[in-house]
């Protein structure tokens, strides 16, 4: 099956390699963004390895692999721009945009991570140091945190200050800017002759064609009085002394009223901190207030799209894809979160006015206002992101079908991969057929071919409409059977997992649990299991639980007496998982009564008012209620000879919960009674 949506792996591995260079190789850094563009070309570097070395090996890959390549070659693409941006753009409008550039390379960064998140690095023959570095580099990716240079805001707002105090002075005649600090900025920022100046000028110039149309009247009045600005600031500093005095007379006035003109708050690099990542437009990184698709099925800002398009772009900015049609499509669903969102969040509604954008387009070029005059709405014929996931879940599951052994352990390793990462993958690879053939495979003889097939099922499970479709595959079979004699622990573990997201549908609580091995090999995983296995055991019969018919099924596969050893046991550390399932527990008959015989569950209990957690000791002191209540005075007794009762249930009728300090009221008053009654005894 041809990959018709992706490059040839040659070619892709071979312009990822060469693009890699390209970013390696700058060797002018830009004189803002140094630590994040140093950060960047670092870690493209390692990636650079990693693509010689899968050019090396000469065999094929596997598709997902493929995959996240192509991934990567449109991070790495992006990243060149903005770093060339950051290195040939104005140095002052760059110092403008710190937080919006920074933004940039934080997304690009988790981009990578993401991209990343799917390559099958057990599945690709390279070296033990290549494969260690790409680790590293994945979980680094992952982590990236927001960077901004301290030193680029400091000298950013030490420029707007000063236009803000010049600004006052001038409304005031009291003098006019000091051009002193305002060299001392611009040399900061590498601006330290004449020939330095005009460039910044003519790259100021430039940056006012770029936005004109689309980045907003404000935005264009800002950059014109920065060039004001720069150009006053070199007559000043570079004219001889005699010609000093004629420029203060003559340019002083219209350089301030430049500054008094730049609205700081309305600078597109003023970007909002908390917006989520699915509202930012991929090109700007700003709140998208008017989202639109184009012919390869990403969405973009109208402004942003068509500032793009306008400047004699062909390609889809993210994927790199030749545009069919340059139609803008709105985007209805998004608009309209992203309005409940604003208005969740009291954020102005602003659209993008069409009297400003009429006004502005007439003094562009006429090339300009007719692309955006003449694009007109209508349906997209296709979302190539999708299609490239689509065509990759097909050929793994024809893998599936007709595979050798190795190939299915491939492909269900690859699946389960694709599954991890996304609501839309799972979604895709469940329309590929993928769930009957992975069901199949959990009965494989191959530890690792069940292992994959098992988690890929897990994966898919997290979409809530796959869960209806493997309990139609009868999966719980033989998911019960992984669980019970799985060929690895992970295995079963997943199976357990698995178990716990059908089972939050009420429908396959009934039917998980009438299965009659399903409770007892969730509790034998309870005994045998790893802490993470113990948890998803734990979890799993906590969602059964919910369901009353299969609070008896729990109680007679042993789970009590091993779920109060558990409370005992610091290394599983699921005391509050334990807990939740003993208290679901004591509102069936059987529960009450295998939980009324422990000896030991008071004083753990007891203990755990004191050290457990806020909802430990919820479900601690509710324990201790119902077992009062059924018990009497037996267990009223144990309660009041234990020291550390009622210091226990005094502090937490004091610092507890709502609900916790309720229960502690109410078994002191039941202790108190005992302690009347027992003072005082009838007859």
């Amino acid at each position: 099956m041809a990959f018709s949506g992706f490059l040839p792996t040659g070619a892709l591995l071979d312009s990822l390699i060469h693009i890699s260079n390209e970013v390696s190789s700058m060797e002018k850094f830009p004189f803002v963004q140094v630590r994040n563009t140093s950060t960047m070309i670092r870690r493209i570097k390692l990636l650079s390895s990693l693509f010689e070395e899968i050019r090396e090996m000469n065999t094929k890959i596997p598709p997902s692999s493929i995959l996240c390549l192509t991934e990567l070659f449109s991070v790495i693409q992006r990243v060149k721009v903005v770093i060339q941006g950051c290195r040939d753009g104005s140095c002052l409008w760059n110092l403008m945009q710190a937080e919006y550039i920074s933004k940039q390379f934080y997304v690009l960064a988790k981009e990578m991570g993401r991209a990343l998140d799917i390559l099958p690095l057990s599945l690709l023959r390279i070296t033990t140091d290549i494969r260690e570095q790409v680790e590293l580099l994945h979980k680094q990716a992952k982590r990236a945190e927001l960077i901004i240079d301290s030193r680029e805001l400091q000298r950013r707002d030490d420029l707007l200050r000063l236009m803000a105090s010049n600004n006052e002075k001038n409304s005031k005649n009291k003098g006019f800017v000091d051009f002193d600090k305002v060299k001392d900025i611009l040399s900061d920022i590498a601006l330290r002759d004449p020939l330095d100046y005009e460039e910044e000028i003519s790259k100021l110039e430039a940056e006012v064609q770029r936005q004109a149309g689309t980045g907003g009247l404000i935005v264009v009045s800002n950059i014109n009085n920065l060039i004001s600005l720069v150009s006053h600031a070199k007559s000043l500093i570079f004219s001889s002394n005699e010609e000093i005095e004629k420029v203060k007379g003559s340019s002083a006035q219209d350089s301030l009223t430049a500054l008094r003109n730049f609205d700081i708050s309305s600078s597109s690099q003023m970007i909002l901190t908390n917006v989520p990542d699915e509202f930012r437009c991929p090109i700007s990184l700003d709140l998208m207030r008017d989202p639109v698709i184009v012919s390869s099925g990403h969405t973009y800002d109208r402004t942003s799209i068509a500032q793009w398009i306008n400047s004699g772009h062909h390609t889809c900015p993210k994927s790199g894809q030749r545009l069919i049609h340059m139609a803008l499509i709105p985007n209805y669903a998004l608009k309209s979160l992203v309005h409940q969102w604003c208005q969740e969040n009291n954020i102005p509604l602003l659209e993008h006015p069409s009297s400003s954008s009429s006004e502005l387009e007439r003094s562009s070029s006429s090339s300009q206002r007719n692309s955006s005059e003449n694009a007109i709405d209508h349906l997209s014929a296709a979302k190539a992101a999708v299609d490239a996931v689509k065509m990759t879940a097909e050929f793994l599951v024809g893998k599936l079908a007709t595979g050798s052994s190795d190939i299915q352990r491939q492909a269900a390793y690859e699946l389960r991969l694709l599954a991890k990462t996304g609501m839309d993958n799972r979604r895709i690879i469940a329309e590929a057929g993928a769930i009957p053939f992975l069901v199949t495979l959990l009965s494989s003889q191959d530890p690792k071919i069940q292992e994959n097939a098992v988690t890929a099922l897990l994966n898919l499970s997290i979409f809530d409409n796959n869960k209806i479709l493997i309990m139609a595959a009868g999966a719980i079979e033989k998911i019960v059977d992984v669980l019970e004699s799985g060929k690895t622990m992970e295995a079963r573990e997943n199976a357990a997992a698995a178990i716990f997201s059908l089972s939050m549908i009420d429908d396959c609580k009934v039917s998980i649990g009438a299965h009659p091995r399903a409770i007892a090999g969730l509790v034998r995983l309870l005994r045998e299991g790893t802490s993470p296995g113990k948890r998803d055991a734990a979890t799993a019969l906590i969602n059964l639980a919910v369901y009353n018919v299969n609070k008896a099924s729990v109680v007679a596969a042993g789970a009590v007496p091993l779920l109060i050893d558990l409370l005992m046991d610091d290394k599983a550390g699921i005391t509050d998982d334990a807990l939740a399932l003993l208290t679901l527990l004591l509102d069936s008959r059987e529960g009450l009564e295998e939980i009324s015989k422990s000896r030991v569950l008071v004083p753990l209990l007891v203990d755990l008012l004191r050290f457990g957690s806020l909802k430990g000791k919820e479900n601690a002191i509710t324990l201790l209620v119902g077992l009062c209540k059924d018990g009497g005075e037996e267990v009223a007794g144990r309660l009041l000879m234990n020291p550390r009762s009622i210091p226990s249930l005094q502090s937490l009728a004091a610092d507890g919960s709502l609900r916790a300090r309720r229960k502690a009221d109410a078994l002191l008053r039941l202790l108190n009674r005992c302690c009347s009654h027992s003072r005082n005894p009838v007859g």
